[in-house]
């Protein structure tokens, strides 16, 4: 049973939450106990399933002192996220997208950025080559706040964190975190899950270079996540330094994380880290660190529509860049939206190149019930399937020391659990570098 309910929720989050008898000694009632266990797991799920949790609805616990601090530091962590915003937006996902003023964001809050200037455009672009791949006619991705407003020029779109969000990752160190690095090509054996959460990768890669940027269109797909605390990504990494403590990334694509967001929508995300993900970045916007000045993308939100069965396939168009005056690492999105930058001084390594680029899908098995989990990775399907079937990333590129975007270059492929989820690559004129990935996880040859 034990097993059972961590594939639900962490043990600090069940003694945060609890509202049983103060008296119960609750971990060994709940593995003496199921009827103790299940009682509290529905507690704690209905409160997971709610659409708002206000501040009325959370004083009206019957909570000692020590949890209501805990509660107080809650609500004081959203003061911290959630910045004044001069207009609010509701989505018909559930999301409130706040327009928060550009120098207000929480980004300025980081020691090194208080004084930052903020650089209004890069002062170069990538220099595409006569041999780029053609973007092709391919429908353009969509946010569902859209349709309910937008954010007037001058603020950003903000994703509002609510106490719910907080709650279901057991902690405000947890929250908007991951302790994961990507995979390590040359030394790679199929991982074990660690605590229950082992991370498992189908990806392409370019390494024993300098790199100065890359870009992916990445097909958009909702796979199904078997239980909350497990993830589905599609992204692409951007790496530099050693995987021994001190590794750079700075990340980006799309997601499915119901622990994270609370529902299984595809949203676009980013992520970056100095520390190999011990201590420093975060997800989104949930720390401070990239700067937004777009208006009009809300890193975090609901991605819409998604890519069907032998249906309309829809992608995203990723471009990470380092302006070559400044240092700074600029993202694009399509042809028409500049998000942002990652400032150049929070970094150590990538004050300089990346080393590595991995393109590729990313999924946590947390061997629910004992057997590998059924999480899908991409559409679900294995990539022999092909074009809307399988998912894929097209258009593949790096961008070299000369500031020129390369679209023909050798790259190397990796899955560590074939069986599960895989990988095939290939080259054409239309879409370059590409490579169709993923599968559905459990099943007979996966377990």
């Amino acid at each position: 049973m034990k097993i059972l309910l961590r594939g639900w929720l962490s043990w600090e989050q069940i003694n945060v939450l609890k509202v049983a008898d103060k008296s119960m000694a609750f971990e060994q009632n709940c593995i003496a106990s199921i009827g103790a266990c299940l009682w509290i797991w529905i507690a704690i799920n209905l409160l997971h399933l709610s659409t708002s949790v206000s501040a009325t609805h959370l004083k009206s616990f019957n909570l000692t002192d020590g949890r209501s601090l805990v509660l107080e530091r809650i609500h004081q962590h959203l003061r911290t996220l959630n910045k004044s915003a001069i207009k609010s937006i509701q989505s018909s996902d559930g999301d409130t997208i706040d327009c928060v003023p550009i120098r207000m964001q929480l980004a300025f809050d980081h020691p090194k950025l208080r004084n930052h200037q903020i650089q209004k455009a890069p002062f170069a672009w990538p220099k595409q080559g006569e041999n780029a791949a053609k973007r092709g006619s391919f429908k353009s991705i969509q946010q569902l706040w859209h349709q309910h407003g937008h954010c007037p020029k001058g603020t950003i779109p903000v994703r509002r964190t609510k106490a719910e969000d907080i709650m279901r990752a057991g902690s405000i160190q947890l929250y908007g975190r991951k302790f994961q690095s990507p995979p390590k090509p040359n030394s790679v054996e199929r991982p074990e899950p660690l605590d229950g959460e082992g991370h498992e990768h189908a990806i392409a890669y370019v390494s024993e270079n300098q790199f100065y940027g890359a870009q992916a269109s990445i097909n958009v797909w909702q796979p199904s996540v078997e239980v909350p605390n497990e993830f589905s990504l599609s992204q692409m990494w951007l790496l530099a330094g050693s995987f021994n403590g001190d590794l750079n990334s700075i990340e980006a694509g799309w997601q499915v994380s119901p622990e994270l967001y609370g529902d299984s929508n595809p949203r676009l995300f980013t992520y970056w880290t100095t520390d190999e993900y011990q201590s420093t970045g975060c997800y989104n916007l949930l720390c401070s660190g990239f700067i937004q000045l777009n208006n009009e993308v809300a890193i975090g939100a609901s991605i819409s529509p998604v890519s069907s069965y032998e249906g309309s396939q829809f992608d995203i168009q990723v471009l990470i860049w380092k302006d070559p005056r400044t240092g700074n690492w600029w993202m694009r999105l399509g042809d028409e939206f500049l998000v942002g930058y990652w400032p150049e001084e929070i970094f150590s390594h990538l004050t300089g190149a990346a080393n590595m680029i991995e393109w590729g899908g990313e999924v946590v098995n947390t061997e629910p019930f004992g057997q590998h989990t059924s999480t899908q990775m991409g559409s679900g399907l294995f990539p022999a399937q092909g074009f809307a079937q399988a998912s894929y990333f097209r258009n593949l590129g790096y961008v070299d020391a000369t500031n020129q975007l390369v679209t023909q270059f050798d790259m190397y492929t990796l899955a560590e659990c074939p069986n599960c989820y895989a990988i095939e690559h290939s080259y054409s004129d239309d879409w370059g570098n590409f490579f169709y990935y993923g599968g559905p996880g459990q099943n007979p040859n996966c377990h």
